[in-house]
């Protein structure tokens, strides 16, 4: 298990001060990177070996968001390597070590240059370990695009929301696509199916559907191909947006 300590600073709460949606998945993608990094086996060494390691899907339940100021506590461990996959866990507790965020992630490594998915190789996860798999209600990975939607107004993709690949970063899709609901909403889970990389110029499409508590929102093409879906599900009480 890799683990790093934080507090929550205000430049990452939302306006009732808890930990924002997408400060909170910033939270758990830099804990595998760093762990990745204190391996060597982070950006430059993918870099170097024409390799990466790119998000399949996500599931993260939401016991209850940081607050401003709180100490916490990130971790993340893989707990299975398969094929082209490799399957993560994170978590975020408190300061008494009670759960804050529980997550499952699912990713695939790819070998930029020939342009396909590949099977890692020993030297490429020495080091990660092998964890225990952790206690959580796992849903699928794929998440049906709705078939009846509301359509929203296009999103240009700019340059803040390009990462290190030159692709919109995974909690970017989030984001937006948390934009496309109602303000009000307490999101206490949320899973994500990552479909096409989006770039620099192009332009994401919101497709949002409702069944009563539930929200998907694709995030498509001006051809109508998903880049991402996002599935939220909502709590029954209010706070700002995240």
């Amino acid at each position: 298990m890799y683990s790093f300590r934080s507090r929550v600073r205000y430049s990452e709460v939302d306006t009732g001060q808890s930990l924002s949606l997408t400060a909170m998945m910033n939270y758990l993608q830099d804990c595998s990177t760093f762990q990745s990094e204190d391996l060597h086996l982070g950006i430059d060494f993918l870099r170097e070996h024409h390799r990466a390691w790119w998000l399949s899907s996500w599931q993260i339940v939401i016991e209850r968001m940081p607050r401003l100021g709180e100490e916490i506590v990130i971790s993340t461990w893989p707990y299975d390597f398969k094929g082209i996959y490799g399957y993560r866990n994170f978590t975020i507790q408190d300061g008494q070590g009670d759960y804050l965020v529980k997550a499952n992630s699912v990713w695939f490594f790819y070998d930029t240059e020939a342009g396909r998915p590949v099977r890692p190789c020993e030297a490429d996860i020495r080091g990660y370990g092998n964890e225990p798999r952790l206690e959580m209600d796992y849903a699928s990975r794929k998440i049906p695009a709705p078939d009846r939607y509301e359509e929203q107004a296009a999103i240009p993709v700019v340059s803040h929301h390009i990462d290190t690949n030159r692709h919109v970063n995974n909690a970017q899709y989030v984001a937006i696509a948390r934009e496309a609901l109602p303000g009000e909403i307490l999101v206490r889970e949320l899973r994500v199916e990552y479909k096409t990389a989006a770039v620099l110029g192009d332009v994401m499409i919101p497709r949002v559907s409702q069944e009563g508590t539930d929200y998907t929102v694709a995030l498509c093409s001006q051809a109508g191909a998903p880049y991402a879906v996002v599935w939220f599900r909502a709590g029954d009480s209010e706070r700002p947006r995240s």
